[in-house]
C-alpha cells in the first residue's frame, strides 16, 4: 500500500472537512468561468464573421440640369372674325403667354397675312391691322411694347388656296389665310470680351 506524504494528507483531510456549500460555490465558479470563455470565443468568430462596414459618405446625388427652353410658336387665327380677335384667338394667346419662351424675355415677331380678296396694298394694310391686334393683347397681359416687332406680309404667303380650279372663291381658303404667325425667340446672351492684361511701362532710366 502506497503511503501518501503528510501534505497529500493534510489536504484530504482539509476537502473531506470542506463543507459542502463551499464545494458546490466552487463548482459553480469554475462553470461560470466556462461559460464566460465560451462566450468570448463565439464572439470573435462571429466579429470576424460580419462584413466590415464602409466608413465612406454616401455618393452625393448630381443635379438635375433644368429643362432646356425652345422658342414658341403659335398661328392666331382671323378666320370668323376678320378683324377682331375670337375667343380661339385669346386662348392661343393665353397658352403661348404662359410658356417659358415667352417668360424668359426674348424678341416677339408678329407676321400679319391676308387673303386675296381686294387690291394688294389694302391686303398689307389689313394684315398690319390684325398684327396689332395681336399686340395690344400682349400688352394687356403685362408683355413689354419694346420686345415686340411687326411684318405686315398681306396676302404673299397663304396657307391655303384662296380661289377654288374653277377661279371662283375659296371661302374656307381665305379663312385660313387671315392669320398672324408668332415667333417667340430666346434671348440672347452676350458673352464679354475677354480681358487682355496690360503689359507693364518700362521705367524711367534715371540719367
Amino acid at each position: 500500500m502506497t503511503k501518501l506524504a503528510p501534505a497529500m494528507l493534510l489536504l484530504c483531510a482539509l476537502s473531506a472537512c470542506e463543507p459542502p456549500e463551499a464545494r458546490n460555490a466552487a463548482t459553480n465558479a469554475t462553470m461560470d468561468a466556462d461559460n464566460a470563455a465560451n462566450a468570448s470565443v463565439a464572439n470573435v468568430s462571429d466579429n470576424g464573421a460580419e462584413p466590415a462596414r464602409s466608413i465612406l459618405r454616401p455618393e452625393v446625388a448630381e443635379p438635375e440640369e433644368p429643362p432646356r427652353i425652345e422658342p414658341a410658336e403659335a398661328v392666331i387665327g382671323f378666320g370668323a372674325t376678320p378683324m377682331k380677335l375670337d375667343d380661339a384667338a385669346r386662348e392661343s394667346l393665353d397658352a403661348l403667354i404662359a410658356t417659358p419662351a415667352m417668360a424668359a424675355g426674348g424678341p416677339i415677331t408678329l407676321r400679319g397675312h391676308s387673303d386675296s380678296r381686294g387690291a394688294d396694298g389694302d391686303n398689307k394694310v389689313a394684315s398690319r391691322v390684325r398684327a396689332e391686334l395681336v399686340r395690344e393683347y400682349l400688352i394687356e397681359k403685362g408683355v413689354a411694347k419694346d420686345r415686340i416687332s411687326l411684318i405686315a406680309i398681306g396676302e404673299g404667303r397663304p396657307l391655303a388656296p384662296n380661289v377654288k380650279p374653277d377661279g371662283s372663291d375659296d371661302p374656307e381658303g381665305q379663312a385660313k389665310n387671315r392669320r398672324v404667325e408668332v415667333t417667340v425667340a430666346l434671348p440672347t446672351v452676350v458673352v464679354p470680351p475677354p480681358v487682355t492684361p496690360q503689359a507693364a511701362e518700362p521705367e524711367a532710366k534715371t540719367p
